[in-house]
Formats: structure tokens, C-alpha cells, sequence
């Protein structure tokens, strides 16, 4: 396919003469990642996005169990003619190929053919994909730059976030200054989907968490100290919990801040609610 420049051949190979040891291996089975179990919440944030992706849509997803519960909603949704422009491959995308939802006959890049950088899942997915030409793995130079993956129409990413303020600034890979993830590939794809013609970005999450016994809001008035921002809130579109999804982008700050506490846990809505308007996020005259 001349659509994907360094994806075949030779390019997914690394040639005898540049390599200067090899060191047999032990002949163990690939790493597997078994699937996180999927919570209620997962199902209910999952059951949202579905309800959001057309068919023809062109799919990214991150990892965790909250996207698979995505796929699953897709599965049950019957969405056909689905593509998929991804960094990583999963166990829910495969499971999509495998039921024929996704064909990737609607892509502009690459029709026909499933595009991603890397693989991490099950045995039953490394099978999948071994040997299969509607596969193929790329370098992270196609996969992920904005200025390609937005020529796909219909471009979807769905990603994590662990912590999201009221003014809409996603923080994905810390608590605080401990480090937990890195920044992958989210910001990239947010700006390709929503530079795509009809395309959607969602950033998920569970409304809350649990730290030693306490229950505790995502969604807050400021990010944890020391919290590294993933995605700027320039950047983001869909936001989902469990209670609702809202489109941040091109709201002005009080109308994210309420429309962020819209979809917070319930316990927590009044809190956030005089916080924002103590803090003037939501000015106190705003009805």
C-alpha cells in the first residue's frame, strides 16, 4: 500500500549488518497484559462515548479498562465500517475486527488497513494480527502526528485522565510529583480528532476515587500540587463520567466550570460549586 511510507518490509525489520550482538532468547510466550475488569462505571462511561462514534468514525484508543468498556458499547452498538489510526492495538479493537465492525473501508490513510505503532494485550490478539496484512504496525512518526492522523475523517480518540479542573486542564501521568504514566500519544490525537472533519475527542474518567478509606473527587477547583497537565484545556472537547458527557471547546470559563460540576460525582457538586464561586471561576452574580 504506497499509503504507508516505513510500515512494510523492510521498515519493520532492522537488518543483519547494522546489529552488533545477538542474544538468544529464552523462547518464552509474547507479554501479555490481561484485561483490567470493567466496572459498572466503566460500562456507564463506556455506553456514552458509544452513542457518540458514527459509522465510518476512525478510532484511537488508550489504554485501560474504561476504553475497552468503549468497545464493548461498540460491539453491542452494531456501529459498522469502523477504522482504526491508533498507537497502541488492544484486545477491544480486535475484538471489533474479529466481528467485522471494523474494515477500515472509510479511511482516507490507509483504507483497508489497521494502522498502529505498538501492540499490548492477549495471546488471542497477537494471533490476530501475526502474518496479517490487514494489519500494519508503523512508527510512531505516522501514527501519531497530528498533521496525518487529522486526514482521516471522522477521526475518534478516547483517552484516560486521572485528574481534570474546573477550568478543563487534563492531568494524566501524576499524583502530585509522583510520577505514574507517561504522556503517550492523548495530546497528540485530541488535536488530530477535533482538526478532522467531524471528528471528536473524549477524555474519560471515573467522577471519583479512593485514597486510604477516603472517597474523593476527580473533577476539582485546582489540579493536586505538583500535577503535570496532559492536555491544556485549549485542547479539550469531550469530557465523560459516569453522569454525563459535555463539550468544553469554546466555552467560556464559568460555563466549563458548571458544566464540569454537572457531570461530578453528586456528593460533591455543591462543594465544587461554592469553590468556584469563592474562587470567581464562576463570577457570584452568574445565575
Amino acid at each position: 500500500n504506497d499509503q504507508l511510507p516505513l510500515c512494510h518490509g523492510v521498515d519493520n525489520a532492522i537488518h543483519v549488518s547494522e546489529v552488533d550482538v545477538v542474544i538468544d532468547g529464552d523462547g518464552q510466550p509474547t507479554p501479555e497484559l490481561p484485561s483490567a475488569p470493567v466496572t459498572d462505571v466503566d460500562q456507564a462511561v463506556g455506553r456514552l462515548i458509544a452513542a457518540e462514534i458514527d459509522e465510518g468514525s476512525c478510532l484511537q484508543i488508550g489504554i485501560g479498562a474504561m476504553p475497552n468498556a468503549v468497545c464493548s458499547s461498540l460491539l453491542a452498538s452494531g456501529v459498522r465500517h469502523l477504522g482504526v489510526h491508533s498507537e497502541m492495538l488492544m484486545d477491544g479493537l480486535v475484538d471489533l475486527y474479529l466481528s467485522g465492525q471494523i474494515d477500515n473501508s472509510r479511511k482516507q490513510l490507509a483504507p483497508g488497513v489497521t494502522t498502529y505503532s505498538f501492540a499490548l494485550g492477549s495471546e488471542r490478539t497477537y494471533r490476530t494480527i501475526h502474518d496479517n496484512t490487514d494489519f500494519s504496525c508503523c512508527p510512531i512518526e505516522y501514527t501519531n502526528l497530528p498533521h496525518t492522523v487529522m486526514q482521516n475523517e471522522r477521526a475518534v480518540s478516547i483517552n484516560n485522565t486521572t485528574q481534570i479542573d474546573l477550568q478543563g486542564q487534563a492531568a494524566s501521568e501524576s499524583d502530585g510529583h509522583r510520577h505514574i504514566s507517561g504522556t503517550g500519544g492523548q495530546l497528540q490525537f485530541v488535536r488530530a480528532a477535533y482538526a478532522s472533519p467531524g471528528g471528536k475527542s473524549f477524555i474519560c474518567l471515573a467522577s471519583t476515587y479512593d485514597k486510604r478509606g477516603e472517597r474523593r473527587s476527580r473533577i476539582v477547583l485546582d489540579l493536586t500540587s505538583g500535577n503535570v497537565v496532559t492536555t491544556p484545556r485549549t485542547d479539550i472537547m469531550y469530557v465523560v463520567t459516569e453522569y454525563g458527557l459535555v463539550n468544553l471547546k469554546g466555552q467560556p470559563l464559568a460555563e466549563r466550570a458548571r458544566a464540569l460540576i454537572s457531570i461530578a460525582h453528586p456528593d460533591f457538586r455543591d462543594d465544587l460549586e461554592r469553590q468556584a464561586r469563592d474562587a470567581r471561576v464562576i463570577p457570584r452574580a452568574y445565575l
